[in-house]
């Protein structure tokens, strides 16, 4: 049996960085969107990128990055809302800090 090796080759300059960059990031789990912004992180310190990729990569990479801080915000809000051992939802106003 003849054994199949995929090559992740660079995209060209212009296109997307990442195969996950066309899904929205408000779509991404937080796993997945810190995935993606280490990959990023890795890419632009390699060096190997043009001016407009970096700053494609930059843009996304911001954006991750709200994103994940967002996600640990909300976490840290139910987290101080334990009732003994159970968590308790919180209502979509208190995400915004509207409680």
């Amino acid at each position: 049996m003849k054994a199949v090796y995929r090559v992740r080759r660079r995209p060209p300059y212009n296109k997307p960085m990442s195969d996950n960059d066309a899904v929205p990031v408000a779509d991404l789990s937080f796993e997945q969107a810190l995935q993606e912004l280490d990959q990023l992180v890795r890419q632009m310190e390699s060096g190997e990128l043009s001016l407009d990729d970096s700053i494609a990569a930059y843009r996304r990479g911001a954006e991750l990055s709200q994103h994940c801080q967002g996600r640990l915000a909300a976490a840290e809000q139910e987290i101080a809302k334990l009732d003994g051992e159970v968590l308790k939802p919180l209502a979509p106003g208190e995400l915004r800090g509207n409680a």
